[in-house]
């Protein structure tokens, strides 16, 4: 039987404090844990970016990360990326542009188009490609997530 420590960060603007175990992943404590679905499993090997959240403001894969790791950081999760009134632009860009398909691998994207637009509000195509290089979908082809991106980016959904 393993020994839990409690755990204190804050999760989408809030503070959070929970016990956990040494070795549990960040995905894990998320989902399981604390309830906040919106970040997917998706291959378990730091491959597909579909579990993306943001740490400190940088997009960081969860099933790789020691849930531990996250004491005294920020934690964002889809959950915490629109504002009270609605979507974020991001979000706003990708339903215009129908960039969304199936959904499962959008989270993932959303977050790491956010922490690229927050570092870099003007990129590039190729900035953009190479920003989400580490996120898969098997739905989309990437145009209609590239342009939803640009869009956010110029300012319009």
């Amino acid at each position: 039987m393993s020994s839990q420590e409690l755990l204190s960060f804050r999760l989408n603007g809030q503070p959070v404090t929970t016990p956990c175990e040494p070795a549990r992943i960040l995905l894990d404590l998320l989902r399981e844990d604390l309830e906040e679905t919106g970040t997917k499993r998706g291959c378990d090997l730091g491959t597909c970016g579909c579990c993306t959240v943001l740490l400190d403001g940088r997009p960081t894969l969860s099933c790789l990360s020691l849930a531990r790791l996250v004491e005294g950081c920020e934690v964002t999760t889809i959950e915490g990326v629109s504002p009270p009134q609605g979507l974020s632009p991001v979000q706003a860009a990708f339903v215009a542009h129908g960039a969304t398909q199936c959904g499962f691998c959008t989270p993932g994207f959303v977050l790491t188009a956010t922490a690229l637009l927050k570092e870099n509000p003007h990129p590039s195509r190729e900035e953009i490609v190479r920003a989400i290089s580490g996120n898969l979908c098997r739905c989309t082809g990437y145009t209609k997530i590239i342009e939803a991106i640009d869009a956010a980016a110029r300012g319009g959904p």
